[in-house]
């Protein structure tokens, strides 16, 4: 699918979940009881996902691979893939960092009632 399908005022990206004990919804697809999710600390997240950016980041490992493989969002089954999306979507925090990466940049640490996130802009 090419990102000219997005309307002009939409952006496309991909991203990897880590969910905490202050998470929204503290179960999902890797953890269906939240067991894992709600012995997990915030922090203890961060530095997960900070791990995961730097093997990304360096080349070790592709994004895809990587959100297949640990993001707790269902999106995890598309290489993290959430299609287009405008501005009103999302929570606003994912948004606001979506809009501010240029297309193949991937975002530190975003924090939402979901969970810590990094994103990478696709279209």
């Amino acid at each position: 699918m090419s990102s000219s399908t997005a309307a002009p005022n939409q952006v496309r990206a991909s991203h990897i979940l880590i969910k905490h004990q202050g998470s929204r919804r503290k179960a999902s697809w890797k953890d269906p009881e939240g067991r894992v999710i709600s012995a997990t600390t915030r922090d203890s997240a961060v530095s997960q996902l900070k791990l995961l950016r730097e093997d990304i980041v360096s080349g070790k490992a592709k994004f895809d691979e990587v959100a297949s493989r640990y993001s707790d969002c269902s999106s995890a089954k598309r290489g993290g893939d959430l299609g287009p999306f405008g501005r009103g979507q999302m929570q606003k925090p994912f948004e606001d960092a979506t809009y501010n990466l240029k297309v193949g940049e991937i975002s530190d640490i975003v924090d939402t009632d979901s969970g810590v996130h990094i994103i990478m802009r696709t279209g």
